[in-house]
C-alpha cells in the first residue's frame, strides 16, 4: 500500500502529538509519510514530503488553499492525486482540509457535493454515521440522496453492516414532517437504489441502535455534532466530579472498571476523525485537539478505507444524475 500522508502541522497539538501518532502507526506496520517543513524535529526514520507553508486554524479556507500552494495541506492532497500517497489526514483547518482535497483530488464523477461523515458513538452498538457534518450548509434534496448512498457504503465498509439503515433527520417521524427540503428528500429517498431507507428520524434517535446512517444538511449536522459532543463532555465531567466527592472513593473504585469501556466508546479519540466522502481519494479530517492516540486511530481508519477501496465502492454505488 502507498503511504498515508499526514499533515504534521495541523491541529492544536502539532507537531509533537501528531508525530507521536505517526510513529505508533509506523511501529504497527502502517506505511506513512509526513508532510511538513524541512528539518522537522522528531521525524526519525519517517519519510518527509517538504512543505514550506502552513494554513492556520483562523485562515480563510478557500483563499488560503489557492494562495498557499506550498502548504502542508495542499502538498498532502497533491501526494494523493499524484499517486505518491494512498490517503491524507489532517487535524488542522477543517475547511481548508476539505478545500484542498476537493481542489486537488477532485470529485468522484457523478457526485454533486462531497459530505463529511462522522461516526457518533452508540453505547453497546455500532456508531451512527452522521452526514453531512459540515461541508454543505445549504443542500438540495438530490444531494441528500447521494449522501445516503455514500454513507451506506462507508458504514458497510467500516463497520461491517451488510445493509445499513438510513434515516432522514427531521422534526418528526411521520413522512409529512419537516420543511420543504425534508419532504422532497423523503420522496426521493423512498425510491433511491442501494439504500435501506427507514424514514424520518429525530435527533434523539442518533445515539440509539434504531438507525445506522443519519442524513441531513451540513448546517444541521454540524450543530447536532457539536451539541452531542458538548452534552457527552458535560455528562462525563459531572460523573467524574461525583466520584471525587467526599466518601465516594470506594464506590468510584468499584464502578470504574465497568464505566471505562463506556468512556472509551464515547471518546472521540477512539474513532480518529471524520471522512470526506465524494472526493476522488481518501481524506480523513481529525479533531483540532487530536493527540497521539487519535492520530494513530485516524491513520488506521485511513488504512482500512484504502484497503477496502471505499472510493471505488462509492463510485459504483452513486447515482449519476440524468
Amino acid at each position: 500500500m502507498l503511504p498515508i500522508a499526514v499533515d504534521a502541522m495541523g491541529g492544536d497539538r502539532a507537531p509533537g502529538e501528531i508525530l507521536d501518532g505517526v510513529h505508533q502507526a509506523a511501529a504497527a506496520g502502517i506505511p506513512v509519510v509526513v508532510v511538513g517543513p524541512a528539518g522537522l524535529d522528531g521525524l526519525g526514520e519517517i519519510p518527509l514530503i517538504q512543505a514550506g507553508e502552513v494554513i492556520a486554524m483562523g485562515d480563510d479556507p478557500a483563499s488560503s488553499v489557492r494562495r498557499k500552494k506550498d502548504s502542508t495541506l495542499v502538498r498532502a492532497a497533491e501526494a494523493v492525486r499524484d499517486g505518491r500517497a494512498s490517503a491524507m489526514i489532517s487535524a488542522g483547518n477543517t475547511g481548508a482540509t476539505m478545500a484542498s482535497a476537493l481542489l486537488r483530488m477532485g470529485r468522484i464523477k457523478g457526485v454533486s457535493r462531497p459530505a463529511v461523515a462522522t461516526p457518533i458513538p452508540v453505547p453497546g452498538s455500532t456508531p451512527t454515521v452522521l452526514l453531512d457534518a459540515g461541508a454543505n450548509s445549504e443542500v438540495q434534496a438530490e444531494w441528500l440522496v447521494q449522501f445516503a448512498q455514500m454513507g451506506s457504503v462507508y458504514t458497510r465498509v467500516r463497520f461491517g453492516l451488510p445493509s445499513p439503515r438510513v434515516g432522514l433527520l427531521s422534526i418528526g417521524e411521520e413522512p409529512g414532517k419537516g420543511d420543504s427540503l425534508r419532504k422532497e428528500a423523503y420522496e426521493l429517498l423512498a425510491v433511491a437504489p442501494g439504500i435501506e431507507f427507514i424514514g424520518n428520524i429525530e435527533g434523539r434517535d442518533i445515539m440509539t441502535d434504531r438507525v445506522d446512517v443519519a442524513v441531513t444538511d451540513g448546517f444541521t449536522g454540524n450543530v447536532v455534532l457539536k451539541a452531542l459532543e458538548g452534552g457527552m463532555r458535560s455528562v462525563i465531567s459531572a460523573i467524574l466530579q461525583a466520584f471525587g466527592a467526599p466518601g465516594m472513593k470506594e464506590h468510584a473504585d468499584a464502578l470504574l472498571p465497568s464505566l471505562l469501556p463506556l468512556y472509551a466508546s464515547l471518546d472521540p479519540d477512539t474513532y480518529g476523525g471524520a471522512i470526506l466522502l465524494g472526493v476522488d481519494g481518501v481524506c480523513i479530517i481529525s479533531h483540532g485537539s487530536t493527540g497521539a492516540t487519535a492520530m494513530f486511530n485516524a491513520i488506521n481508519v485511513a488504512r482500512e478505507m484504502v484497503e477496502h477501496d471505499v472510493v471505488d465502492e462509492i463510485r459504483r454505488a452513486i447515482s449519476v444524475p440524468g
